[in-house]
């Protein structure tokens, strides 16, 4: 009787012999992954597609694809997804991740592998048929800038801050000195015809030599801002309120009541930002942060260069960064979305 081989040569037999049956298990191969590259912009005139003039991007927005995500870059409002699994993606812009009014397109979809370059997505402001790209500066003589070595106060640095973000801003400058915010509720409608994307309103600080103001705030500050917010959303802009900067605490022009005032007016101006659904931009905020409030001011209201770059950042910073990381920035934007 010949010899059974051993029992351990017969078990690697069997299983040499199930791996070659026709039946037998197999691994699924591997899905083919591909980057996809995106660009964010401004669709100025809202037609779906990148014309040679609309030069505005968007970074820092988060688009989303096939489980993948990017963020867009600065200058060419670029993202490049790594590893998007092959075949036909949904391509989404995180809404929650664009700055204040900005409106991403609805989810398209995109077959992957890329064919035809980078896939330009467009991005609407619900702003009718004012201009693009324009900002409206108002207020009094702080808006225009006095103190300032150059007279433009922030408007110049802001502009600049956001055409090195952005690819395109112009700030019209409308400040009138020695107004209070009444007469500034007033003046809006004739400073709205040069019709501007966005009115950024920095009223208020002219209010406290009113005796009714000293006595009982909020007077006739918070009604008008209320209705100059409500006047440029009536024509179809993008309000960003400001609250009122500190008066310099160091100056002997500056009675100790003043500040107080200033930050009781201030928490009436968020909560009014919140309820009109407007940007906010702190500057009060912004200016209590720095390191010495004094060396901000040339006299007793008046911010020098140093004040006005501090007053540039904060509105760029409420204009350019989402709502959801305002806390990163300094303090609450109280945006939330409008009814036009």
């Amino acid at each position: 009787m010949p010899a059974r081989p051993p029992l351990t040569t017969l078990i690697a037999l069997s299983i040499a012999l199930a791996g070659c049956g026709s039946g037998g298990p197999t691994a699924p191969p591997p899905v083919a992954t591909y980057p996809v590259g995106v660009a964010l912009f401004y669709d100025e005139n809202g037609n779906g597609t990148l014309d040679a003039a609309e030069n505005v991007r968007i970074p820092d927005a988060m688009v989303e694809i096939g489980g993948k995500q990017g963020r867009s870059a600065p200058m060419t409002g670029e993202a490049i997804i790594d590893g998007v699994p092959a075949g036909s993606q949904t391509l989404a812009v995180r809404a929650s991740s664009l700055p204040p009014y900005y409106v991403p397109p609805a989810p398209s979809t995109l077959v992957v592998p890329q064919t035809g370059g980078t896939a330009f997505l467009p991005l609407t402001l619900p702003i009718g048929s004012n201009r693009p790209n324009v900002y409206l500066a108002f207020g009094d003589s702080i808006t225009d800038g006095e103190g300032s070595s150059d007279g433009n106060g922030y408007a110049s640095r802001l502009q600049r801050k956001l055409q090195a973000h952005l690819g395109r801003a112009t700030i019209i400058k409308d400040g009138l000195a020695g107004t209070r915010s009444n007469r500034g509720s007033d003046r809006l409608p004739d400073s709205l015809t040069v019709r501007p994307a966005y009115t950024l309103i920095h009223y208020g600080t002219n209010d406290w030599n009113a005796g009714e103001c000293k006595a009982s705030p909020p007077c006739f500050t918070i009604d008008s801002l209320r209705r100059m917010v409500r006047d440029v959303k009536g024509r179809q802009g993008l309000p960003v309120l400001a609250t009122i900067i500190p008066s310099n605490p160091a100056h002997s022009f500056n009675p100790p009541g003043r500040n107080p005032w200033v930050s009781e007016m201030d928490a009436r101006i968020r909560e009014l930002a919140t309820t009109e659904g407007a940007v906010l931009a702190d500057l009060e905020a912004a200016f209590l942060r720095a390191p010495s409030v004094p060396a901000l001011f040339t006299d007793h209201i008046h911010p020098n260069d140093a004040g006005y770059e501090v007053m540039a950042q904060a509105f760029f910073d409420a204009l350019v960064h989402p709502a959801a990381a305002a806390a990163d920035f300094g303090g609450p934007q109280l945006f939330k979305s409008p009814a036009f």
